[in-house]
Formats: structure tokens, C-alpha cells, sequence
């Protein structure tokens, strides 16, 4: 059996997202047929059979299922090493770092005052967005609090704190003896979609709604949400109609710096050690 090409994996990959040669050919900007023949010849290469072929659509075998997690992990893998390469050539090198506004613990400041080995770029994302930055090389170590999907990742920890609940100023649980537990706000709803008993702000499943901290902070205070945030952020933001309360059986949250696997750079392992000698102190 010869090695895949990336082009085959590309075009792989599109026809089962698309369950259609039309369509995936249009999306690969190629003709129909060659596509076909293309996926044919790949199928033969392998000596298995990766589509179902209907008149109206294809559907992926179980086989078909397995290479396109792998296809698109080694596609994403091909393109992050061609853009490290290219930052890392640049004329002007720089240290990319993906974060999430506000969700530093106070920390970046300090670290990039510290960090003497490259200038330092921020570049800035929603929930989730940092992780798939450093996978897909658009920045080259990155500060996330957990939970996050570790895969492909290498990480160490810098702070670990409570998480409170912010509630509306005006919420019967304000008033609540003693600390609240999470059954306490079952059927509340987190910015995210998801319901409050399960604990997560960044929970993959549920309806992923984009929102920043002040839409955020809004929603709450007019009793339309719950939010679980660390400590180390409530305490940023004081705001009069919001009241931050202890949940006993929540899971604490923990920032962490996180970098490619496998990386060798000693920009970034400067950086993670920056980062570490800060957050002791």
C-alpha cells in the first residue's frame, strides 16, 4: 500500500462532509468526475471501501468514519507546520499568544513584562478558540482555563481557584442559607445553552451562543441567566445588580498555558517557564 497524499485526504475529506461529489467538487473548485475517479483510486490504494453510493447522496462506512478523523487531525497538523514555518521565518519573529479577554488572572501583563525571548502578539478569540489556535499554528502557546479538550496539546498549570455562581442582585438565591449546591439551580441556563446543574461554562454540548462579558454580565443581572465563572475574574468585575455566590459541589477552575505537542521551540519553553515563575509568585 503507497502512502496518501494530502490532496487525496482534501478530497477525501470533502465528499464526506458534503455527502455529495457535485457538491464537494464545487467546494474543491474541480470537476465531478475526476473527483470520483480520485476517491475510487484511493479506495483501491487501500483495499477498502470508505462510501456508500447512492443516486442522491454518499454516506461514510464504518472505515470510511475512522480516516476522517484522521484525515482532518493530519490535514490541520500539515497546515499548522506550514504556518509555524512561515511565522517563524518572518523577518520580524514574535511570540503569538491566544487568550480569551479578561481570562488571564491577572497574569499576562507580568509575564509578557518578564518574557525577554520575542516580541509578543496577542490575538484575542472566543470560548474555545485558543485551543484550536495553537492546533491549527495560528499562535504558538495559548492561556485556557479548564475544561478544555487537551488533544494534541501539552499543558502546565499555573493557578487553580474556587468558581462562584454570578446571580442576579435580585434572585431568591442570594438570600440562600449557607452555600449554594449546584442542584440549588437546576433548570437555570448558562450563557452557553447548556443547563446549569451541568456545572460548565465551556461544555461542548448545547446550543454554542458567542457572547462577551458584558453581554454576559447583562443577561445576568435581568435574571435571564446564571453564570459560573472563577474567582479570580468575579473579583475583576464587581458590578452593583450582581451578586457572586459560593457553590460547594462545583468544580474548581484551573488557567493553564498550553503549546503544540511535540514542539521544540525555545521561544515558547522560555515562555512556559515565564509563565510558571509568575503564577508562583
Amino acid at each position: 500500500m503507497n502512502d496518501l497524499e494530502t490532496r487525496q485526504l482534501r478530497y477525501f475529506v470533502a465528499v464526506a462532509e458534503e455527502q455529495h461529489f457535485g457538491r464537494a467538487a464545487q467546494r474543491l473548485g474541480m470537476a465531478q468526475p475526476p473527483l470520483s475517479r480520485a476517491i475510487r483510486e484511493m479506495e483501491r490504494q487501500l483495499g477498502v471501501q470508505l462510501l456508500v453510493r447512492t443516486t442522491r447522496q454518499v454516506a461514510l462506512t464504518p472505515v470510511g468514519e475512522t480516516l476522517l478523523d484522521d484525515a482532518r487531525r493530519a490535514l490541520e497538523a500539515v497546515q499548522a507546520a506550514g504556518r509555524r514555518a512561515h511565522r517563524s521565518g518572518r523577518p520580524a519573529p514574535a511570540l503569538t499568544v491566544a487568550l480569551k479577554a479578561d481570562f488571564d488572572a491577572g497574569l499576562l501583563p507580568r509575564i509578557v513584562e518578564e518574557y525577554r525571548e520575542l516580541p509578543v502578539q496577542l490575538l484575542l478569540g472566543g470560548p474555545g478558540d485558543q485551543v484550536r489556535a495553537v492546533r491549527d499554528g495560528r499562535a504558538d502557546v495559548a492561556l485556557v482555563p479548564t475544561p478544555y479538550d487537551p488533544q494534541g496539546l501539552e499543558s502546565e498549570p499555573l493557578v487553580t481557584a474556587p468558581r462562584v455562581v454570578a446571580l442576579a442582585a435580585s434572585d431568591p438565591l442570594v438570600t440562600h442559607p449557607g452555600p449554594l449546591r449546584l442542584s440549588d439551580l437546576a433548570g437555570r441556563m448558562l450563557p452557553n445553552g447548556t443547563a446549569a446543574e451541568l456545572g460548565d461554562v465551556t461544555a461542548p454540548t448545547g446550543q454554542r451562543v458567542r457572547r462577551d462579558l458584558s453581554q454576559i454580565f447583562s443577561l445576568v443581572e435581568t435574571g435571564n441567566l446564571v453564570w459560573f465563572l472563577p474567582q479570580w475574574l468575579a473579583e475583576r468585575f464587581p458590578r452593583p445588580n450582581l451578586v457572586y455566590r459560593a457553590v460547594e459541589d462545583l468544580e474548581p477552575s484551573t488557567l493553564a498555558v498550553v503549546w503544540a505537542v511535540g514542539s521544540r521551540s525555545p521561544a515558547v519553553a522560555a515562555f512556559v517557564r515565564t509563565a510558571q515563575d509568575v503564577a508562583s509568585r
